[in-house]
């Protein structure tokens, strides 16, 4: 069970053009605007400008899901600036958030009736793996909660 991330992101609702954005930094480690933007570009049917990339990935910034860094002068030496977008958070650790926020929504309906009817139309091998969950919760609070001492006269 892999534990959850650091660092994590202000906002993890992300719209359909900034998971697909997300996706291909994920996938190349990093990108630029041109790279993203060709990336996209690959498929005929779409039309996207490079000032929509760019906004999206400075909302991906404010998010807090990514980070850009300057990478030199851009194309035929013009002063401006070429960032590369790198990812602050990996899509293993994203995919931990989700699954962390979903199972809080969940839990946060708050009803035992819910809570059971759901467990009741759970299979074989899903109740063993809520057992190995259960067993790891013990553990953690073994290992995170002191000791309770009697102190008797």
């Amino acid at each position: 069970m892999a534990p959850l991330p650091r660092h994590r992101p202000h906002q993890l609702s992300l719209g359909p053009l900034e998971r697909e954005i997300l996706e291909i930094i994920w996938a190349q480690g990093g990108a630029t605007v041109k790279e993203i933007h060709d990336s996209i570009l690959a498929d005929p049917d779409r039309d996207l400008s490079q000032a929509s990339v760019t906004t999206v990935l400075h909302r991906l910034v404010k998010k807090g899901w990514l980070q850009r860094q300057p990478r030199g002068k851009g194309e035929e030496g013009r002063a401006r600036s070429v960032y590369r977008w790198q990812p602050r958070v990996s899509q293993d650790e994203a995919r931990v958030l989700a699954a962390h926020d979903q199972l809080k929504q969940f839990l946060a309906l708050g009803q035992p009736d819910l809570v059971a009817s759901f467990a009741d139309s759970l299979d074989r091998a899903d109740l063993e793996q809520l057992e190995e969950i259960a067993a790891r919760l013990r553990h953690l609070r073994q290992t995170q909660t002191p000791p309770q001492t009697s102190q008797e006269d």
